[in-house]
Order: C-alpha cells, then structure tokens, then sequence
C-alpha cells in the first residue's frame, strides 16, 4: 500500500473578494501544491477562491479531496470534478474529515467561515489535539489587522507569545508552503488556560 502524499487543508472564501489578486494567490497556491506532489483537502466549493484553488491544484496534477455538507452541495456548489468529493451531513463533521485527512492547515483570505475554521485548529493546537503546522497567507495585507489585534490580546494577557508563534504568517506562497512542510514549532511543556 503507498503512502498518501503530503495532504495541506486550505481554508478560504467561497466568494472572490473584490481584489483580483485574491483569486490569482489562490491559482499560485493550488498550482504549487500540485507542483509539490502534495494533495489538496477543503471545503469542496467550485466557487470563489475555493474553486480557484481547487482547478489550479488539479490543473497541476494533485488530487483534490473536498468535503462539504449535503446542504451546500445543491445551491453553492460542491465541485464534482475532483479527485474525492465526501458529502456530509453536517459542518462539525466536514471540518473534522477535513481535520482527519490533513497533514497542515493554510487560512487564505475568507470570511466568517474561514476564521472560524482557522479559530478552530488552532485552539485544537493549543489544547493538544493535533500537533500540525498552522499557517495564514497574508496576501494584500488581508489578516495584518487580526495580527496587530491578536498581537493587542497578548498585551493585554489573554494570549502569550507561544500561542502567537503557533501560526506560520507568510505573504509569499512558497515561503508558506515551506513552512509547512518542515512541520510546527515546539509544543510547550504545559498548557495554559487559553
């Protein structure tokens, strides 16, 4: 039986934005996982970014894994051109197949999902329930404001800075998805009151 390639969950919008630049990060992002050999896991949308990044991925040879709620398959949207495409029932178990098949988690820009999403695997991080890499790709300066608020709850004492090293912030996507590769940093030897 032979080893699954390197498997990165890319959490990201199901609309465009109103950049452009958005979409065409999502094509380099999808077009350098399949460049890897690497295998895309997401939300399972053929819309906004996550059909972006989903078409450059298969366009570049990855095989593409998407996992969406039956409720979203009819109106937004499920893609059912990729490799393996799982119709649950519910958005907890979407995002724990997500979870289960993934290896690193990318936020690209989105919205209320997407940080909910990113929110989710990284307090998962901090308790200990997965030790995998944790990035956000940073294009257009898209997550500097939660970054300098993150940065704010850390001075105020709701975080520390171990919970702030967890997450990879790259504006550049091969930088990113090198970080991701090489794996998360050090766990701390306890666990804080988060």
């Amino acid at each position: 039986m032979s080893k699954r390639p390197f498997s990165l969950c890319v959490y990201c919008g199901s609309r465009d934005g109103v950049r452009p630049e958005y979409a065409e990060l999502a094509r380099r992002l999808g077009a350098s996982i399949g460049r890897r050999g690497w295998r895309l896991v997401y939300g399972g949308g053929r819309v906004g970014l996550m059909g972006a990044v989903a078409d450059a991925a298969l366009a570049h040879g990855a095989q593409v894994v998407g996992v969406i709620p039956e409720s979203l398959m009819r109106p937004e949207v499920g893609h059912r051109g990729l490799s393996e495409l799982h119709v649950v029932k519910t958005m907890h178990e979407r995002k724990q197949m997500m979870a289960e098949h993934s290896d690193a988690f990318v936020a690209m820009p989105g919205g209320i999902g997407t940080f909910e999403e990113l929110f989710e695997v990284w307090t998962w991080r901090h308790l200990g329930y997965h030790g995998r890499p944790i990035g956000l790709l940073d294009a257009q300066r898209y997550w500097a404001p939660l970054v300098d608020f993150l940065k704010r709850s850390c001075d105020e004492g709701f975080m520390d800075d171990h919970q702030m090293a967890m997450l990879h912030i790259e504006d550049d996507v091969e930088r990113l998805l090198d970080a991701m590769a090489s794996g998360p940093p050090p766990a701390a030897d306890h666990y804080e009151e988060i």
